[in-house]
């Protein structure tokens, strides 16, 4: 790998990993629809998003856990957030797409319900999960407030940990 990229993703890296520094940082992320809400994460930590694909069932996984699917040789678990939020399942539309996230150690695909938009929003803007959640096992980041909403950022690396 040339050096100028081994650069840039040390840059990347560094981005996903620093803590809170400037008040007027922007944080970019990807929105997307589960259920009736908003979520987001930090669109470094996507690896790609694709349609649906066929998958193959597991046994003996969390029902959220659909299974696993190909992608390009490597083989991805695939979850349904729907599921793991305890919402009751769905059936794929012409919106269902699967976000693969990438984390540290792990990879995995995520089943939403549909892609918003690319959201860019300053870090100052971004409180703190409610204090009735626990910040450190819980999977929420942090809550965007936007002009005319508020967004729940979620932690990719508390949605990619395994529990199965």
């Amino acid at each position: 790998m040339s050096n100028k990229l081994n650069q840039i993703i040390q840059k990347q890296q560094r981005q996903i990993e620093e803590p809170l520094k400037k008040e007027d940082d922007v944080v970019q992320l990807v929105g997307f629809i589960i259920g009736q809400e908003e979520y987001a994460i930090p669109i470094l930590n996507i690896q790609e998003i694709i349609k649906p694909i066929e998958f193959t069932r597991v046994p003996s996984v969390p029902a959220y856990v659909l299974g696993v699917f190909n992608l390009r040789g490597n083989v991805i678990p695939l979850i349904d957030l729907r599921r793991k939020f305890n919402l009751p399942p769905a059936n794929n539309s012409d919106d269902t797409r699967y976000i693969v996230m990438k984390g540290k150690n792990n990879t995995a695909g995520f089943v939403i319900d549909r892609l918003t938009e690319a959201i860019r929003i300053n870090r100052s803007r971004i409180d703190p999960p409610p204090e009735t959640i626990h910040q450190d096992k819980g999977m929420i980041y942090g809550i965007g407030k936007r002009e005319d909403s508020m967004l729940t950022i979620l932690k990719v690396e508390a949605l990619l940990k395994r529990d199965f």
